[in-house]
């Protein structure tokens, strides 16, 4: 790598620029001279396309440098400094944080509602045809509710052209931007900081992972009406997918079945007793809040951690009712007792080996004295689970999100890292060679401009041929991961990534850089023309 820094020190001074030395990081280079000072040659099409060749030479030798730098996949990442020494109680979710499920409960769940369609709301019996595809959707997708378009929104609130769809066909650029008169959608058309809809949002956010069959009936539904013609009402379809979604948990459909079939739909692999004991051993308390009912719970955590796993809990609520659980005074715990019946004593004690039902956290917080800083909250609902809990009460939180252990990997393969270096690379050159407004050199950006949109095709279908990666939206992030970062101080695959850390270990966000922080070399590499993305961090490890 140090060869690599120094052929393009060496192309900077060939070039005739002036490097020197960022003050604050010591070795990293960084050019006075701005390009649009530069002199054009005067044959633009010999010039232009030197420094495409160039930029491509430089790029190639620097993927073996980034792929020596792989990304771990069961690695815990911080968006806040957190120190575990600080933490005495440990709290968690129990579906998708204590216990992972299977490929088949997502189409347990799509085809028991979509039956709910036809039996209950007199849906045509001709979607029985759609099956559930798991490689349709993903997780933090918005759908406007009077259109019926399922779209992928970054942090910023613009759409990602190429990722709206309308049933099971996307739905081309120009129509979106006439649609929307732009690709931009106005903050009172989404849902609140919290996630939660009032009336006039016409944008729902997708955040749970049980709504991806949820996603893919609403496509197919609206698929099946659009190929037949069918004039229906965008509106009651919605509701109507989301109350049978809704009855498949409520009415017992989905638990029924996974007690019937414990071992097709629950994985045993995520090591979850491990963890537990681990902070058992280490003196830690740890408490359960789910809003699954109490036999459910049971049976998964039986299968999982054993017979005594209540004995490594300090308090198990369960049937909570989370979000409202975090806000809502009024409603009292219950006790509920081995055959599952509601007792009517009046709780003064959270007692250890006794299940609980309903709730609040204010009265939680009363009889355990568990307040602020100390206690750490796992989930993997960024509103539901974690996002009251840090903002009103200052509990640190946890995000577990599964998507993110398949992501990485595909993340360190060589063609992805080939890609993306190329990408970043060529972004740059078109931003630095943009000045040069003579016809040859503008139809030579325009083959460039082509070739980055091909790129950034291809990118993402490396995560999901519809709607890419869960946290990226070309450039920027996603709305989704904006919300991960405000409401969770650290995020993780799975709970199995703990036991990789010492119970003492502190985590340390990154310093990312802002964009008028980032050093010359950043935009130019002492060339003047490229981009290439993580070379002052590789340099300088090197």
């Amino acid at each position: 790598m140090a060869t690599v820094a120094r052929s393009l020190l060496a192309a900077g001074r060939a070039g005739g620029r002036r490097c020197q030395a960022l003050p604050a990081a010591g070795a990293a280079p960084y050019c006075t001279v701005a390009p649009q000072q530069r002199q054009p040659p005067p044959d633009m099409k010999s010039y232009l396309w030197s420094r495409y060749k160039e930029a491509k030479r430089v790029t190639k030798e620097l993927v073996p440098s980034i792929m020596s730098n792989m990304l771990n996949p069961d690695a815990i990442f911080s968006n806040n400094e957190m120190s575990l020494s600080d933490i005495e109680i440990y709290g968690f979710d129990y579906d998708y944080t204590l216990v992972f499920y299977s490929k088949h409960l997502h189409t347990l769940i799509f085809n028991a509602a979509r039956d709910l369609l036809i039996n209950e709301h007199r849906y045509p019996a001709e979607i029985r045809k759609y099956d559930y595809d798991p490689n349709f959707a993903i997780r933090g997708l918005h759908y406007d509710v009077h259109r019926a378009l399922l779209m992928k929104i970054d942090a910023f609130h613009y759409i990602q052209l190429g990722t709206v769809y309308r049933g099971l066909s996307v739905v081309p650029d120009e129509e979106v931007i006439a649609m929307y008169d732009g690709s931009h959608v106005p903050l009172e058309q989404m849902s609140d900081f919290y996630g939660k809809s009032s009336q006039g949002n016409t944008m729902k956010q997708f955040m749970d992972i049980f709504s991806l069959p949820e996603m893919t009936l609403l496509s197919c539904v609206n698929e099946y009406f659009l190929k037949n013609n069918i004039d229906y009402e965008p509106v009651h379809l919605y509701k109507d997918v989301k109350d049978s979604i809704r009855d498949v948990h409520i009415k017992g459909i989905m638990y029924r079945a996974i007690e019937a079939d414990i071992e097709k739909y629950i994985c045993y692999a995520e090591q979850t007793r491990a963890v537990l004991a681990k902070l058992a051993d280490h003196g830690k308390k740890m408490f359960l809040i789910t809003n699954s009912p109490s036999s459910f719970v049971d049976k998964g955590m039986k299968f999982i951690v054993g017979k005594d796993w209540r004995d490594l809990f300090d308090v198990v609520i369960v049937q909570a009712d989370k979000p409202n659980f975090f806000n809502d005074k009024r409603r009292p715990f219950r006790k509920v007792n081995e055959r599952g019946v509601l007792l009517w004593d009046k709780i003064h004690k959270l007692q250890k080996g006794q299940i609980y039902k309903q709730g609040n956290l204010y009265e939680f917080l009363k009889l355990t004295g568990w307040r602020g800083s100390k206690v750490l909250y796992f989930g993997d609902h960024i509103y539901s689970d974690l996002a009251d809990l840090t903002l009103k009460h200052g509990w640190r939180t946890g995000a577990i999100i599964p998507e993110l252990r398949s992501e990485i990997k595909i993340m360190n393969t060589e063609k992805y890292i080939q890609t993306m270096t190329w990408l970043q690379t060529l972004t740059g050159l078109l931003e630095h060679m943009q000045v040069h407004r003579d016809p040859d050199s503008q139809m030579i950006l325009e083959e460039w401009k082509k070739e980055r949109k091909e790129m950034r095709e291809m990118n993402r279908n490396f995560f999901n041929a519809q709607f890419g990666s869960l946290f990226r939206t070309d450039e920027n992030p996603t709305y989704f991961l904006r919300r991960l970062s405000r409401f969770a101080d650290i995020y993780m695959a799975s709970l199995s990534c703990l036991l990789n850390y010492e119970p003492d270990y502190t985590f340390y966000p990154r310093r990312t850089p802002l964009q008028h922080e980032l050093p010359g070399w950043s935009d130019q590499l002492c060339t003047g023309t490229f981009r290439i993305p993580f070379l002052q961090e590789t340099v300088q490890i090197k």
